[in-house]
């Protein structure tokens, strides 16, 4: 029998479902939804109103240890927390999506939040991770891996929906292009680079509705958990 914590890691870009994929995944199953991204995001927004610069690591790092970051799951999607205030739309701006990028990059901040996921994951026993670097470093032994990934201009059109849905006014092509420069810092970065672990199960979901992608995902899941437990 394994009693190890049923860890479910769910990476990939931005724009390929993983958040959505995540939550609904997540809902299913009864597991605790982890938005790793969304405490990167966090730790930029704290930075940005800080006025602590991203170039200045040490000042990240004591940044970080005096941060309190959490979710209230009775929203859905959950709500993120920032030192007990509601940040989750703060957070989901162009702005804060390129500042996480470069503080993600940092070796003392992604030490700072792997811990903090780690420590989120040992409690809650059973949960859906969802990051960039889920599968490769933060939960190397994650019962199921999953990249999810998409055409760059699907991802881009999801993204803009999405902005747009939000009643942000902003311009296409602007989104396709700071999601390339966002792609190009998050894959080339010397710490924890985005790509999927050799044992991932890579997903494309250009021409797959949200439920196919859940389906996939669930039926991996029962399979791999109920083939271990045996």
């Amino acid at each position: 029998m394994d009693t190890r914590p049923i860890i479910i890691a769910i990476d990939g870009p931005a724009g390929a479902g993983k958040s959505t994929v995540s939550r609904v995944v997540a809902k299913r199953l009864g597991y605790l939804y982890l938005d790793t991204g969304a405490m990167y995001r966090a730790v930029a927004l704290a930075a940005k109103t800080a006025g602590v610069d991203t170039k200045d690591h040490q000042a990240l790092a004591t940044l970080c240890n005096g941060l309190d970051i959490s979710f209230d799951n009775a929203t859905d999607p959950p709500a993120v927390l920032l030192n007990g205030q509601d940040v989750s739309a703060q957070i989901r701006t162009p702005e804060i999506d390129m500042l996480a990028s470069c503080v993600s990059a940092i070796k003392a901040v992604r030490e700072a939040m792997t811990g903090l996921q780690r420590k989120v994951a040992q409690e809650a026993r059973e949960v859906v991770a969802e990051g960039r670097d889920m599968g490769t470093v933060v939960f190397p032994n994650a019962r199921c891996k999953f990249f999810l990934t998409a055409s760059p201009e699907e991802r881009a059109r999801r993204r803009y929906e999405e902005l747009v849905q939000r009643g942000e006014t902003i311009d296409k092509n602007a989104v396709a292009k700071e999601m390339e420069k966002r792609d190009q810092q998050d894959s080339t970065r010397s710490i924890a680079p985005l790509k999927p672990a050799p044992d991932a199960v890579i997903i494309d979901t250009t021409h797959l509705s949200i439920e196919e992608v859940v389906n996939k995902i669930c039926e991996t899941v029962a399979s791999k958990i109920s083939h271990r437990q045996k």
